[in-house]
């Protein structure tokens, strides 16, 4: 059975009455200088809000628009990259996997498994992310309805694995873009399981400049703020020293400089929307 409040990593709850929890971080681990600048600046600014933080990157950005996207490290040299944030930084660590045969290695490092909304209905994929007991966070897809996640969280819950988050992200609308439907976030809260906000995907314009993504960056901010409003336990976000410079998702992720601001905003919207 799926938890509405859980160990999400040792040490920090994350669920209805829990402190907001940040998952943020540069799209690809495109170097182990832009994670650590990230991972310190990141997790200073939650210590001083009183956010917990995990960080984020993708060892492989299986699903590039084109043949030529930048795609990350690789599996190996990835985890190695994020070993190492891990333990000069003392983070908790979520990442990507994309096939089942991977879960098994990389739960050696992660804390949290994350399943890309292409995948979410992957049943192997699901399985073995559940079967390592790591936290698993599956992203909706941007075709499917809220309440069809129901589906998913049973896949997850066959396992004994009720250490579950869903995230929304967007749902396709349109050529080259998505559009978030808040109602979303209370179904899917419905299900039983804390609720994440991914704002920076959710402003994503899926092939957008033709052989790749684009973005507006300027509606992440009031996107974050209205779904702390409905009720959320946790923010996703893309964040870039440069994000001009990202290898992936640069249009959409938040520069590393604005986060401050902002969370303190949605925590603080948070706390009065729990």
């Amino acid at each position: 059975m799926s938890l509405s409040n859980f160990e999400v990593v040792p040490g920090i709850r994350v669920g209805r009455g829990e402190p907001l929890l940040l998952l943020a971080g540069p799209c690809v681990a495109e170097s182990l200088e832009v994670c650590g600048q990230v991972a310190e600046e990141a997790k200073a600014v939650c210590a001083d809000l009183g956010v917990n933080y995990v960080f984020k990157a993708s060892f492989d950005k299986a699903n590039r628009t084109s043949i030529n996207g930048f795609r990350g490290p690789g599996m190996e040299a990835g985890l190695e990259m994020l070993a190492a944030v891990k333990a000069k930084y003392q983070v908790p660590i979520v990442t990507d996997v994309h096939e089942a045969h991977q879960c098994a290695r990389v739960a050696e490092v992660a804390d949290i498994l994350q399943i890309p909304a292409f995948l979410c209905r992957q049943t192997d994929l699901l399985l073995a992310a559940a079967k390592t007991g790591r936290t698993v966070n599956v992203k909706k897809g941007q075709f499917l309805a809220p309440e069809d996640m129901a589906a998913v969280v049973g896949k997850l819950e066959s396992t004994g694995n009720g250490r579950i988050l869903l995230t929304d992200r967007g749902t396709t609308f349109g050529y080259h873009n998505l559009v978030v439907d808040m109602r979303g976030l209370a179904i899917m809260r419905g299900l039983g399981c804390p609720v994440v906000f991914d704002a920076t995907h959710s402003v994503q314009l899926p092939g957008g400049n033709g052989t790749s993504s684009g973005g507006n960056r300027e509606f992440v901010a009031p996107l974050a703020r209205a779904a702390a409003a409905v009720g959320i336990d946790a923010l996703f976000m893309e964040i870039h020293p440069t994000p001009a410079k990202a290898l992936s998702d640069g249009a959409n992720s938040l520069a590393l400089k604005d986060l401050r601001a902002l969370l303190s905003i949605v925590k603080t919207i948070h706390e009065i929307c729990p």
